[in-house]
């Protein structure tokens, strides 16, 4: 089980529709009835999480990934004896497989596709706290205020 995250995810979203904005203050030649247009969807845009989501499922199904019915965040991924598991937090992606070979193979892909963080076999996730032991995984929920 690995956990990967990606760097500036919203800013891969594609918009497609036409949205603009108020030059920032400051910027080079700002005139107050000047405006921009966007071509990708900043943090704070209401459109952001779900353009984010649509670009990062079109490059997982791309792949070969099939999305669950059960859990839109949830994708998975059969081929032979090969199989592998993604589940998405907005940013935060575990990955879990049961071919080394495989998994590395698509960290490549979306390394390719996004600027990825790999942060190793799987520790936290959601205030979880994940630990493997001789008999597989367990996890811990956290206490949190």
């Amino acid at each position: 089980m690995h956990q990967l995250d990606i760097n500036n995810a919203f800013l891969y979203g594609d918009l497609n529709e036409e949205v603009y904005m108020k030059l920032p203050p400051g910027q080079k030649g700002s005139v107050e009835d000047k405006v921009c247009r966007l071509k990708k969807s900043p943090y704070r845009l209401q459109q952001a999480p779900r353009q984010w989501f649509a670009k990062l499922s079109s490059k997982l199904c791309g792949y070969g990934f099939v999305r669950s019915y059960a859990d839109y965040s949830l994708f998975t991924y059969r081929k032979g004896d090969t199989f592998m598991g993604v589940l998405v937090y907005v940013d935060d992606i575990v990955l879990a497989g049961n071919s080394t070979t495989a998994c590395t193979q698509f960290k490549d892909y979306s390394n390719t596709c996004f600027n990825i963080k790999d942060l190793g076999p799987l520790k936290y996730f959601l205030a979880i706290e994940v630990v493997r032991g001789p008999q597989g995984y367990f996890s811990v929920k956290k206490n949190t205020p």
